[in-house]
Parts: C-alpha cells; structure tokens; sequence
C-alpha cells in the first residue's frame, strides 16, 4: 500500500514538472531527468501487463523530448493532466 502512494507522489511531481513547463517556468535539469527516468522506470509495469505504464513511457519520452526541443502546448498539457489524475487516484 505505501508502495502505491511512492508511486502516486512520483506522478504528482512528474505532472508539476510538466505544469513548469506549460507556464514557461524552467524547472532545474536534474529535476526533469531524474523524473523521466523515474516514469521510464514506472513505465517498464507494461510487462507485467499494466496498460497504464503507457502514459507513464509516453510522458518520460515528452519529458526527454522537452530537453531538446520547444513543445506546443498540447504536448506537455495531456501528460500532466493524465499524470495528476493518477496520482490523486493512487491516494484514495
């Protein structure tokens, strides 16, 4: 159960990046590898069957992507929404 709400904080921080990064607020570079390495990780849950880890993958990828390039909005909206969701859904 506490396993659940790590991950759920994990997701909560990786959705603030990204709100960071909707607003133009640069976050600090290590904070956007270590969350994209933190979600890849999450994200490997698709082997065990997790259809959810997608978004996980989906949103370490953006998240790398973000490092290279300036991404429109859209991109870094859906991954932060999707993010924030199953962080809350992880605390109840």
């Amino acid at each position: 159960m506490v396993l659940v709400k790590i991950l759920g904080v994990i997701d909560i921080i990786s959705a603030i990046t990204f709100l960071m990064l909707t607003f133009s607020m640069q976050p600090y570079f290590q904070l956007i590898l270590f969350c994209a390495g933190l979600l890849l990780l999450k994200g490997m849950f698709i082997f065990t069957g997790d259809i959810l880890s997608m978004i996980d993958l989906f949103s370490s990828i953006v998240l790398l992507l973000s490092l290279l390039f300036t991404l429109p909005a859209i991109i870094l909206w859906v991954p932060a929404f999707l993010l924030l969701a199953k962080g809350i859904v992880s605390f109840l």
